[in-house]
This record gives C-alpha cells, structure tokens and sequence, in this order.
C-alpha cells in the first residue's frame, strides 16, 4: 500500500489538544476587584493594551477614531468624522441587530471624503485578523434608564465587542449572568452607546467562566445557553486563569469573533460551541493539507463534512 504523506501541516488550532497549567490557585480570600485586576494583568501580558483612561462615551468615541484611523491609513478631518459617526459608526436609529449586522455583512464602509475622493473604510480586518487591535479597559461608565459600571471590556478597533463581568471567587456565576441581563435592559443598549456592538459576553467567578452570544432572542436569554471553553477532546476549561490563557489568546478571541460567530437569517447572534469549532478546523485542515500534498483529487484526499449546528 502507498504510504501518503502531506507536505505541509499545521496543528495550530484555536481548540487546544493539550493545555498545561502554569499558575497555582490564589491562597486564601479573591475579591472581585483582585479577579478584576488580575484578568488585566494576564491579559496585558498576553499583548492587550490596557487604556486606563478611558471610563467614558466621549473617550471611546476617540479611542475608535484614532484605532480606525491606523486600520485603514486615512486621517478623518472633525467634519469627516463627525459625519462617518452619524451616518455609518453610530447612526441613532440603529440598534443591536443593525451594528451585529455591520460587524458581520457591511463591516466596509465607502465614504466620501470632504475633498470628493471615496475610500473603503474597514472597521475590522477580516483578512489578515492580526491587524485588527485588541485592547481592554475596566469600570466603564454608562448612563441609560440607570447609570452602571462595568467591569471589563475587550475592545477590537476600539469597538466594545466583548464585556466581561465578574464576581468573587464562591459568588454564584449566575449573579454575574443577571447583571448582564439587567445592563442590557439599563444601559449597554441606550440611544449614542457603541456597546450595542457587543458580540460576546462573558461571566465568571474566578472558578467557573462561561462565554455566550449577544442576542435579542427572548429564548436564547437563559443560562443554559452559556457554554464553557475546552480543549478538543471536550475536557472543559473553566478557571479563570486557565479561561484568560487560552480563549483571551488574541488569536483565538479574533477567531471566535470573526470565524466562528453566525449572524443568522433570523437576525440571531450565534457562537460555536468548542467541540464545534475543533470540528470545523480539523474539516478546514484536511481540505488544505490535501491541497498541499497535491492529492485533492484522489480519495486518499477525502473526508466527511459533517453539518454543524451552531449554538449560542
């Protein structure tokens, strides 16, 4: 029997075969300020930049024009921008579903420049994910129906995409849950808010850490839509820390954002599932691989494709 041999492979998937913890669990009480401060430490020291100062609507408004700006190598006049915010980044009759649509369908903007010449405005780069820059900050501040603070953001391009709330180590995770729920009824979806650009939200209590999908589906809104990290053979991730060195890899956050989140015919966010992403890599994998030994042609080459449901 011939012995076929690929000429080029990558194991370099998002779903880790095997993750080896390096860390020891903190002795003794976590508050949540101490989970919150470290979730920044790990996430500065895996490539984050950490934008202390930016706590407010205004401050983020201008973190997005500047992040914008490098993505797209352009320099917006305050007329320009002002008119890029109200007719494209923000316009007030939008809300959640129209910006998810945006991240996910019309995510390039032609714009017309004051002196007549039209360029494409990228808000994300889907092409070549490393572009896009990833930062966070913490104890935002917004005002809607009440005022509220959150604890930390993840920003892509100075965009909030992902907001994750915290509660001390023996908290029960579902009162982080809550919070989320009550925030998007109070504030993150209030009139001139770049938090209706939420994708992703996550909860943990240092213990147990849970990722799920920004959607307006009544149905989809319950805790057993939540879902935890894991490595590919389903063996779940669930310390914080352990959650911070493997989904927080800004790789494999800009994968799940960009590649593995669905924007459905019914306007419902959806996010895959671990053991569905790992599915849907090694299917990626397999076709390339074959491509490469120049075998695609041939069954050696073949594989299943195996339709896969995705889950919020």
């Amino acid at each position: 029997m011939t012995d076929y041999k690929t000429i080029a492979e990558s194991n370099n998937f998002i779903v880790l075969d095997k993750y080896t913890k390096e860390w020891q669990v903190a002795e003794g009480y976590q508050s949540e300020s101490d989970l919150e401060r470290e979730l920044v430490e790990d996430l500065v020291n895996q490539g984050y930049e950490f934008v202390p100062a930016l706590t407010n609507t205004k401050a983020m408004l201008a973190n997005v024009r500047i992040q914008l700006q490098k993505l797209n190598k352009v320099e917006f006049s305050e007329e320009e921008w002002l008119r890029f915010v109200e007719t494209y980044l923000d316009k007030p009759s939008e809300n959640i579903v129209d910006k998810t649509r945006k991240l996910h369908d019309d995510y390039v903007h032609d714009f017309i420049f004051d002196d007549g010449h039209i360029e494409n405005i990228y808000l994300l780069d889907k092409k070549q994910i490393a572009r896009n820059k990833v930062q966070v900050i913490k104890q935002f501040e917004q005002a809607g129906s009440h005022a509220n603070r959150y604890d930390v953001t993840i920003l892509v391009n100075g965009l909030p995409l992902v907001q994750v709330e915290l509660k001390k180590r023996g908290v029960a995770i579902r009162e982080a849950f809550n919070q989320i729920h009550r925030y998007s009824k109070e504030s993150f979806n209030a009139d001139n808010s770049l938090f209706k650009y939420l994708q992703l939200f996550v909860i943990s209590n240092g213990t147990d850490t849970r990722y799920f999908a920004n959607t307006t589906q009544r149905n989809k809104n319950s805790y057993d839509f939540t879902m935890n990290w894991a490595k590919s053979d389903n063996n779940l991730i669930k310390d914080l820390k352990d959650f911070t060195a493997t989904f927080f890899q800004k790789n494999t956050l800009l994968n799940v954002l960009l590649n593995y989140s669905v924007f459905d015919v019914s306007n419902t966010s959806l996010v895959m599932r671990p053991y569905q992403i790992a599915a849907t890599e090694r299917i990626l994998w397999k076709i390339k691989s074959s491509f490469q030994s120049k075998t695609w042609s041939k069954p050696e080459s073949g594989g299943f494709f195996v339709f896969i449901t995705c889950c919020l």
